[in-house]
């Protein structure tokens, strides 16, 4: 795999992740000191201007450092948060992760087996030598602690390569079922077959209001990763439910908010046409949250201190619908970036066809979140750049704790930016009041059933 990721990775070591993590507060250097001089050193609560960013050339992804115009804009003032902060994990967590220790399994396919909850493989264990290590790492990625599942707003906003500017707004979640770690204890309901239930309802544009999607992935896909997810589409124009035209979505589905040429018709061919338009899976938005890890063949590219917004401290929509990001729309610079720890693993999918053939994330080797996802194709090597921006709970103040009295103790996905070097298109997603907290029954018991699409709330 001649990937552009692998050959500019810069500063990643060769090897893998050997079990450490840096000692907490201990700041990198900005970068390679002069001969005779001393590295300067990161400092925790700086604040770093424009002219200051060719220091973090060292600390950021080279694909973001090649874009670095629309990722980072004149105006902005970057505080450096925690070096290497340990952020706790919630008990249920902790403990499913140590009762079920050594259970889980991968093939030579890398398909997971004898997994309940917790984290499949901690990083302890994990011989960064190994062929399955990539793979290993993905399994974490996807199976580590997002609470509950998200529940949010959104607003979408796109680019076009011309520069045309769409916007979306509406609601989502994801509701974790088959293996949160709160309901795999002693004492707790038996999961379902479902691995989780995600969906949503656009509210704007105008010609989008009503359309609402629900996706469920089976469990049984962390073992056969071409079984296609359940998803369907609600198109109020046609006031019916249809099975969504896109068989096979890797990550969190979300459809066109609308048809080509713009408002759905009513009736008639042109409508369904339009209405099918819609059931498409639109990959933007939710890119990198959400994977199949058995559907590529993974390699660990290396592991490098990098900078990221895991634990953001400002707020957008919609409780800051106006906040800036800069001329280009993509810059989230003007926030909290932590300093950590990132495995960088590449993986090349097993089919081809798709948008894409290779698919690297930066892994933060503490918590397992995804800091940087980047999505590159075989025919002209043009990748796709996306930064994912997190907020710790525990750092929100009057965030609901977890049923019991509990820190919920959970990164929430509040944001993401992407942009795509094919044709200069762009998204940035905000979700900054989103909450990874298990909702009332029979809230849950409606979106994960058949009514919520056709009957809103």
């Amino acid at each position: 795999m001649p990937s552009l990721a692998a050959l500019v990775i810069g500063s990643v070591t060769a090897s893998g992740f050997a079990g450490e993590l840096p000692p907490e507060h201990a700041c990198p250097a900005f970068g390679e000191p002069s001969p005779g001089s001393t590295a300067e050193r990161v400092a925790e609560g700086m604040v770093l201007a424009r002219a200051d960013l060719l220091r973090l050339s060292a600390l950021l992804p080279p694909e973001v450092w090649r874009h670095r115009d629309a990722f980072f804009h004149e105006e902005m003032r970057m505080a450096i948060g925690a070096c290497h902060r340990r952020y706790p994990v919630p008990s249920a967590y902790r403990l499913a992760t140590e009762r079920f220790a050594g259970r889980a399994r991968l093939d030579a396919d890398g398909n997971l087996t004898g997994y309940t909850a917790g984290l499949p493989f901690p990083p302890e264990t994990i011989d960064g030598a190994g062929s399955d290590a990539g793979a290993r790492w993905a399994w974490n990625a996807e199976l580590r602690n997002r609470g509950a599942g998200p529940s949010a707003r959104f607003r979408i906003t796109e680019w076009a390569g011309a520069g045309d500017e769409e916007i979306s707004q509406g609601s989502w979640f994801q509701h974790l079922i088959a293996h949160r770690a709160d309901l795999a204890l002693p004492g707790a309901p038996a999961a379902g077959s479902a691995a989780w239930v995600a969906g949503g309802r656009f509210a704007e544009p105008a010609d989008a209001r009503g359309v609402a999607w629900q996706q469920t992935r089976a469990a049984a896909a962390a073992q056969r990763f071409g079984l296609p997810d359940d998803v369907f589409v609600f198109t109020p124009a046609l006031r019916k439910v249809r099975r969504a035209s896109t068989a096979w979505v890797d990550g969190l589905y979300l459809p066109r908010h609308r048809a080509p040429g713009g408002v759905i018709g009513a009736g008639g061919v042109a409508a369904a046409g339009a209405a099918a338009s819609l059931t498409e899976n639109a990959a933007r938005g939710f890119t990198g949250l959400e994977i199949r890890p058995n559907a590529y063949v993974w390699r660990v590219l290396g592991v490098r201190e990098v900078i990221a917004p895991l634990n953001a401290a400002r707020g957008g929509y919609p409780s800051d619908p106006d906040r800036d990001f800069g001329p280009s729309g993509l810059s989230l610079a003007d926030d909290r970036w932590d300093v950590r720890q990132a495995v960088a693993i590449q993986g090349a999918l097993r089919e081809t066809g798709r948008d894409y053939d290779w698919l690297t994330l930066y892994v933060d080797t503490q918590t397992q979140q995804p800091l940087y996802v980047i999505a590159e194709r075989r025919s002209d090597h043009r990748a796709g750049v996306g930064i994912l921006l997190h907020r710790w709970s525990g750092d929100r103040p009057g965030y609901p704790a977890w049923p019991g009295g509990e820190p919920a103790s959970v990164f929430d996905p509040a944001a993401e930016v992407f942009f795509d070097e094919r044709d200069g298109s762009a998204w940035r997603r905000e979700s900054f009041d989103a909450q990874s907290i298990p909702i009332a029954e029979d809230e849950l018991r409606y979106r994960t059933s058949s009514a919520f699409l056709e009957r809103p709330r």
